[in-house]
C-alpha cells in the first residue's frame, strides 16, 4: 500500500522530517527562523525551518534515542491500537505527513518506515530542497536491503523548482524499481538525467515531463542510441509521455523517443511548436500501439501529418489537433477513412474544417463520444444534422464560438444524442428554445451558454 494513496498535501503541509540513525540533524532547507523572545527576557529556539510560509522539519534520530520526557502519554487511547490498524490509518497520508509521524515515538518511528507504506513519494513545494529530501529517503529506505530501494514504484515532484539532475541521479541509481515518474514543471531537470532514469529503471512506464523546457530528448548521445537498440534488447518500455511545453523538442528528437519507445500508448506534446509532419512519420512506423496523442497548437503540424497519424489505423482513440491552422477536410478525412475506433477528437480553432469533414468523421467514427469543434466558423447545422444521426452515443460536444449555427443542427443533436452530458454554446448566437428541447430530451446535460433569455 503506498504512503499516500493519491493524496497531496497543500502548502502547510510540504515541509519533510525523517529520521536516520546514521544522519545527524542537517536541514533540508538551510535559512532558519530567528529566536523567539518570551515575556521574561530569555530566548527559545525552534526545532523547524520556516521560509514564507512554508515549514521544513529537521532530520531527527528516533525518538527515545535521547532522555527526554515524553509529549504523547503512554496511556493515550490511539497507543491502545494494534499494529495493522495504525499501519492502514498511515497507509492515507502524505509524505511529509508521515514523516512528521515518525518524530511522535519509537513505536510510530517503526510504523512509520514500514516498507510497505513507501511505494510513493511525493514532494510539493517551490521553495522545497527536492534534492536533500531524496537523498535523505532514499538514504533511510535502502538501509534494509544496503544501496538500493526495492519498495519505490512512483515519484511525483510536481511545481518542485529546486528538484535538479542531482536529485533525479540518486533516484535512478537506487531505485530500479521505479514506475512512474512525474516532474512536471521542474526547470532544472535536463535531458542526461532523464535518460539516467529510463535506462536504470526498465520497468519505468509513466513519465510526465511537462513544462521541463530543458528537456528535448531522452537518448542523447550516439553511444546511449547505441546502447539501446533493439539488438540489444533494452528498448525502453514507457507506455505514458507527456512531454507538454517542451518548447525545445524537435524532429529528430521525436524520432529518437519514437525508436526507443515502442510501446508508448500515450503521447501528448502539446505546445511543442517546432515540430512537423515529418516527426510524425516516424512516430507511426514505430510506435504502432499509440491510443492517444496530444498534438494542440503544434501550428506546423498540417493535414500530411494527420495522414501519417492515420496510419495507427483502428488503435487511435483519442486524438487532439486544436489551433492546428494547417489542418483542414482532408486531413480530418484520412483520420475518419482509418482510424473508425476514435473515441475523443478535439479539433477547436482549426479553422479550415466545414461541415464536409465533420459528416465524414461522424459516419466513419460512429463510436464518437467527445468533439471539440470550437471556434471553426465553417462548422454549421449540416455538420450537427450528422453528428445527430451517426454518433448516438456523443457525451461531451463543445461548439462555443460557431458563428454558423442555428435552432436547426441543435434540435438535430437534441433528439439524436439522448446521452449527451455537456453542452458548450458559448458565444453562439442560438434561441433559447432550441435549448430547452436540449435540456427536454437530454435530462443530465449542463449547458454553458451566453444566452440572458435562457435560463
Amino acid at each position: 500500500m503506498g504512503a499516500n494513496n493519491g493524496k497531496q498535501c497543500g502548502s502547510e503541509d510540504s515541509d519533510l522530517s525523517m529520521r536516520t540513525l546514521s544522519t545527524p540533524s542537517p536541514a533540508l532547507i538551510l535559512k532558519s527562523s530567528p529566536p523567539q523572545t518570551v515575556p521574561n527576557g530569555h530566548e527559545t529556539s525552534s526545532t523547524s525551518f520556516t521560509v514564507t510560509g512554508e515549514t521544513v522539519a529537521l532530520v531527527h534520530p528516533p525518538p527515545g534515542s535521547r532522555s527526554r520526557p515524553s509529549k504523547v502519554p503512554p496511556t493515550a487511547l490511539i497507543d491502545t491500537l494494534p499494529d495493522p490498524v495504525l499501519l492502514q490509518v498511515l497507509s492515507y497520508l502524505c509524505t511529509p505527513q508521515l514523516c512528521r509521524c515518525a518524530r511522535v515515538s519509537r513505536r510510530w518511528y517503526n510504523l512509520a518506515w514500514d516498507p510497505r507504506l513507501w511505494s510513493t513519494i511525493r514532494l510539493t513545494g517551490e521553495l522545497l530542497s527536492a534534492d536533500r529530501a531524496l537523498k535523505v529517503l532514499t538514504h533511510r529506505l535502502c538501509q534494509d536491503t544496503p544501496n538500493v530501494c526495492l519498495t519505490l514504484e512512483t515519484l511525483v515532484a510536481s511545481g518542485c523548482r529546486r528538484l535538479s539532475d542531482r536529485g533525479l541521479r540518486v533516484v535512478a541509481q537506487c531505485c530500479p524499481e521505479l514506475r512512474r515518474l512525474e516532474v512536471a514543471g521542474c526547470y532544472n531537470v535536463s535531458n542526461e538525467a532523464v535518460f539516467d532514469v529510463v535506462s536504470q529503471c526498465p520497468n519505468l512506464e509513466h513519465l510526465d515531463v511537462s513544462g521541463c523546457p530543458k528537456v528535448t530528448c531522452i537518448s542523447l548521445t550516439e553511444e546511449a542510441s547505441l546502447q539501446l537498440t533493439p539488438l540489444h534488447g533494452h528498448q525502453i518500455g514507457l507506455q505514458y509521455l507527456d512531454m507538454t511545453d517542451c518548447v525545445s523538442l524537435e524532429d529528430e528528437g521525436l524520432r529518437t523517443i519514437a525508436f526507443h519507445c515502442p510501446r508508448l500508448t500515450h503521447l501528448y506534446l502539446r505546445r511543442c511548436s517546432r515540430l512537423t509532419d515529418e516527426a510524425l512519420r516516424h512516430l507511426a512506423l514505430h510506435c504502432t500501439a499509440l491510443r492517444e496523442l496530444s498534438l494542440s497548437d503544434c501550428h506546423l503540424i498540417g493535414d500530411f501529418g494527420l495522414r501519417e497519424v492515420a496510419r495507427l489505423e483502428g488503435r487511435l482513440r483519442y486524438l487532439s489537433v486544436a489551433h492546428c491552422m494547417r489542418i483542414t477536410d482532408v486531413g480530418l478525412r484520412y483520420v475518419a477513412r482509418y482510424c473508425p475506433r476514435l473515441r475523443y477528437l478535439n479539433a477547436r480553432g482549426c479553422e479550415g474544417l466545414t461541415d464536409q469533414g465533420l459528416s465524414h468523421l461522424a459516419r466513419n467514427c460512429p463510436r464518437l463520444r467527445s468533439v471539440d469543434v470550437g471556434r471553426c466558423p465553417l462548422v454549421s447545422d449540416a455538420g450537427l444534422e450528422a453528428l445527430a444521426r451517426c454518433c448516438e452515443g456523443l457525451r461531451r460536444l463543445s461548439l462555443r464560438g460557431c458563428e454558423s449555427l442555428t435552432g436547426r443542427g441543435l434540435m438535430a443533436v437534441a433528439a439524436g444524442c439522448p446521452e449527451l452530458q455537456l453542452l458548450n454554446v458559448q458565444e453562439c448566437e442560438v434561441p433559447p428554445e432550441a435549448l430547452r428541447l436540449v435540456r427536454q430530451h437530454c435530462r443530465r446535460c449542463v449547458i454553458e451558454h451566453t444566452i440572458p433569455a435562457f435560463y
